[in-house]
Order: structure tokens, then C-alpha cells, then sequence
């Protein structure tokens, strides 16, 4: 990079013939004084430092948990971790009931074979309807999913059902009338089915 030169003696005596002839448009205001040239810089600044961000909670490197030489990156942490750190909107007692499997579902809705575009619609239909019924318990069956074989396109995330049906349920018109929405209990399906509880 090449230096900055100050000015010639050349170039400060036009500057200063310049400057002699020009008319002040304040005269009573007292004349600020010449601004001294910056001195060019004898030490180099040092470059920042930069730090590497921390890694994303939930991030996971891997086809299979433990799986070797995997290359799947899944990024949100899975649907049962991301349900249970949601607040509780109901009422502790019933919800413990529901979570044991001791409440028994009032409506229930199997999207097994579903493409995700056919059942959005779906699901919205049935909640919509069973609360318009009145019905507080339902459940939703999406199944565990499969995974990808490795001719399978990328990304590949195992049940897709399973993963998509808490975010719509979070949005609207569903989070109008969904209150909490937990796993299922074993009995009802596990980890490939939810639990739905409806506002009144």
C-alpha cells in the first residue's frame, strides 16, 4: 500500500494564495484554527480477532445416532424435546392424566400414506371440526417415519409427519384453538402419534 505524501511547497503556496482571497461569511465569529495533517500510522493495526460462534443447540452430525462415517445434519432437536421445553397451558392435573395414558382420546385422525401438502389440510379440517363438536382430547397418528436409503435425495429427515405437524399446529389458524400438544403415551402411539388438547 502506498504511503500519503503531505503537501508540496508548491501546492501550500496556491492553497495559501487561495485562501487569502476568500471573504469570510461571518466575520464577527473568531477564524478556526488549520487543521494539522494526519501523521501516517508507524505501528500496523492488529486485525481483529475473530471467534468462532457457538455451535447451535440441538445440532446433530449423523445418518444413525452413533452411526459411523454418517453425514445427516439435523439441525432442530427432536419433536419430543422441543414439545416438552413449551410452557404448560392446562390445567398440571389433567395434564398428567394425559401424559400417563390415562385420559382416553375423544377423536382420532391416522395421516399414515399422507403427503405433507394433502395432510395440512387435513388436519386443519379435523380440528377445526372436532372442536367445533366440542371435544377437548383428540389425537393425531403421524407415525415414526423410515429412514432414507442412501440413494435417498438430501436432506433426509425421518418423519417428515412427525416433524411438520408441532410447527402447524403453532400456526395459525390452528394455534387459535390448539391449548398444548404433548407426545403420546405408549399406548396411544408413542413417539408417531400426538396428543392435542383443544380450547374450549
Amino acid at each position: 500500500m502506498a504511503r500519503r505524501r503531505g503537501l508540496s511547497a508548491e501546492d501550500k503556496a496556491l492553497w495559501s494564495r487561495i485562501a487569502a482571497t476568500a471573504v469570510p461569511m461571518h466575520p464577527a465569529r473568531k477564524q478556526a484554527e488549520p487543521i494539522p495533517e494526519p501523521k501516517p500510522l508507524k505501528t500496523p493495526v492488529p486485525a481483529p480477532q475473530v471467534t468462532p460462534p457457538p455451535p447451535l443447540a440441538g445440532l446433530r452430525i449423523g445418518a444413525k445416532p452413533g452411526g459411523p462415517g454418517s453425514t445427516r445434519i439435523d439441525l432442530s432437536p427432536p419433536p419430543r424435546e422441543a414439545l416438552h421445553a413449551q410452557p404448560l397451558r392446562m390445567d398440571h392435573k389433567t395434564h398428567r392424566q394425559m401424559t400417563r395414558g390415562k385420559l382416553a382420546p375423544e377423536a382420532r385422525i391416522d395421516l399414515h400414506g399422507m403427503t405433507l401438502a394433502v395432510a395440512q389440510p387435513v388436519l386443519t379440517r379435523f380440528l377445526l371440526q372436532a372442536r367445533a363438536d366440542g371435544r377437548r382430547l383428540v389425537l393425531v397418528i403421524t407415525g415414526k417415519g423410515r429412514e432414507g436409503g442412501p440413494d435417498a435425495p438430501l436432506p433426509v429427515r425421518p418423519g417428515a409427519l412427525r416433524h411438520n405437524v408441532p410447527h402447524w399446529l403453532h400456526m395459525p389458524p390452528l394455534n387459535a384453538v390448539v391449548l398444548q400438544v404433548r407426545p403420546a403415551h405408549r399406548r396411544h402411539g408413542g413417539e408417531g402419534a400426538y396428543y392435542i388438547y383443544l380450547r374450549r
